[in-house]
């Protein structure tokens, strides 16, 4: 597995960008609660020890999420989160859903950036330079670093959501398509932030 690095910044900083927002978003995949992006601009050049730890989100223990978050929200010159909910996931779709969180995130950075690195989904509704990055969460150090602040912010809402609607895991699960989680949907049927346009929602109802 590649250890995210700072080779994709170094590139556009020699292209003369300063500014270089990297973004990612969790939460596409999974049942209930919204997707969550994040856009995080860090300073050039870093040589902080925690940046060493730093891998894809999915990882890292929860317990190391939180400490690097701390640390990336601590030294970052920017970070931004957006979120997109239920509604606007059933409304829109799931992928401009996850764009408009994307976009978001990368408002509300500030200073703002002059390019950004993206893991998978373009962003036309961002008018800056942009770069997709293919596995960007585990080879790019700005968009891994995104996927960490992403990944603790949205399970912290499921954690919120799950004392609004108990009986569901949520707090446990994310949200996520588990055993647990479908054992409950059938028992339950479908909460009020269950993405209700997902197939697998519409055959889990009580």
């Amino acid at each position: 597995m590649p250890i995210p690095s700072f080779a994709e910044e170094s590139k556009l900083q020699g292209e003369g960008y300063q500014l270089i927002a990297g973004i990612d978003e969790v939460g596409r995949g999974a049942l209930a609660g919204p997707v969550v992006a994040a856009a995080v601009i860090l300073p050039y050049p870093i040589d902080s020890p925690w940046l060493y730890q730093v891998k894809d989100s999915k990882e890292l223990s929860p317990q190391k999420r939180q400490l690097l978050s701390h640390h990336i929200h601590q030294e970052a010159l920017a970070v931004g989160i957006g979120v997109s909910s239920h509604e606007v996931i059933d409304t829109k779709g799931i992928i401009r859903a996850t764009r408009q969180a994307m976009k978001l995130a990368v408002e509300r950075l500030e200073p703002q950036p002059q390019s950004l690195l993206i893991d998978y989904i373009p962003l036309p509704e961002v008018k800056l330079p942009q770069q997709a990055v293919p596995g960007g969460d585990s080879r790019c150090l700005s968009i891994a670093c995104a996927s960490i602040i992403a990944k603790v912010a949205r399970d912290q809402l499921m954690v919120e959501l799950d004392r609004a609607y108990p009986g569901y895991g949520l707090a446990q699960h994310k949200g996520y398509g588990t055993e647990e989680h479908f054992s409950c949907l059938k028992m339950l049927g479908p909460s009020p932030i269950h993405r209700q346009s997902f197939r697998l929602i519409k055959g889990n109802e009580a």
